[in-house]
């Protein structure tokens, strides 16, 4: 009998280093035509923005699934980690470093980012680092309930205070990021969650997802590996939120409350738990259901553009009923699995 063809190996990393660097060209010629107003039709700005967008949710998406899926816990205050992230960030750069027009043309708008997410890392991390503390010995609802009431908190605390345009809104931030600029933070952040999801700490997670108790009874520190796990996911936040007030150039504290979360964990759960490949597929997914959606019934009355805030949830539910596990549930496209995994 003949044997069977072999399963597809995951690819070498000089194929996985020639993927990511021929993105992040084909990223920096698209930003480069746009700024140069020669974009082909077939990409037009609009396109753009959605891929754009695109970019910065899996960031948020796949960060949560480290709290979600690997780890196994149900944090709901995401969209609150994302906001200390663009408020950081929003601050640094609209009031702390020069504006963009003093520097050199191409290369001021990166010296400006660069810090500016690093602010929104760090304030997003210390903030995830303090929830975590204070969810050490909570799980499941309790954990959700606490998470959810920190980013109630968040909303509240910015929308009293002055200094950063309360409900009003923060005004006046330059754009220092684009397209490209977001495409090379979505492979960073992809990259370093694939390594560490691969890692000791991934399986420590794993464990502690699988039973808690068993864990620790073999040698696991479960509050010191929640903690990681809540600081590194919260870092990530603050990253996407980073990127996001310096993109909009506007931001205000409804951009981060409960309504985003539930849009997070839609597009993390439409995609699957515990998967990279699902966390990307699932705000492709949902991103392009929602523009389809407003776009086809536009065409019969622009009012009716809002129903598919009605719609989308309702395929949803058809496919979660279908699929439970999402479209990628604890599976990865090969180019996401560990070297030498079938």
């Amino acid at each position: 009998m003949l044997a069977p063809p072999p399963s597809p190996r995951a690819p070498g990393p000089w194929a996985l280093r020639g993927l990511v660097l021929g993105t992040l060209a084909l990223a920096v010629a698209l930003q480069l035509m746009t700024e140069a107003g020669i974009l082909p039709e077939v990409l037009n700005p609009y396109y753009l923005h959605l891929l754009t967008v695109v970019g910065m949710n899996i960031i948020l998406v796949a960060s949560l699934n480290l709290l979600n899926g690997y780890l196994g816990e149900f944090a709901l205050g995401h969209a609150g980690f994302m906001g200390v992230g663009a408020y950081a960030a929003a601050l640094l750069a609209a009031r702390v470093l020069p504006p963009p027009s003093s520097l050199p043309p191409f290369l001021g708008p990166l010296l400006l980012l660069l810090p500016t997410l690093a602010a929104a890392m760090a304030a997003a991390a210390a903030a995830g680092y303090l929830v975590g503390r204070a969810t050490f010995k909570t799980v499941g609802d309790y954990l959700s309930i606490i998470t959810l009431g920190f980013n109630m908190i968040i909303v509240n605390v910015i929308q009293n205070i002055d200094a950063v345009g309360g409900p009003r809104g923060f005004t006046g931030i330059p754009r220092n990021t684009g397209f490209a600029a977001v495409a090379a933070c979505t492979l960073l952040t992809l990259a370093v969650l694939r390594a560490l999801v691969q890692s000791s700490y991934g399986r420590v997670w794993l464990s502690i997802r699988e039973n808690p108790l068993a864990a620790e009874v073999m040698g696991v520190d479960v509050n010191r590996a929640k903690l990681q796990a809540f600081t590194i996911a919260a870092a990530f936040a603050g990253l996407a939120g980073g990127l996001w007030a310096q993109y909009q150039q506007f931001i205000t504290p409804r951009s981060f409350d409960y309504i985003k979360t539930t849009e997070i964990l839609v597009m993390l759960y439409l995609g699957g738990m515990a998967s990279l490949s699902g966390s990307i597929l699932g705000v492709v997914a949902y991103t392009l259901m929602m523009e389809l959606l407003r776009n086809l019934l536009g065409a019969f009355a622009p009012q009716l553009a809002e129903w598919r805030m009605i719609l989308s949830p309702l395929i949803l539910i058809l496919v979660m009923l279908t699929r439970p596990s999402g479209l990628m549930g604890h599976r990865e496209w090969r180019w996401l699995r560990p070297r030498g995994r079938s």
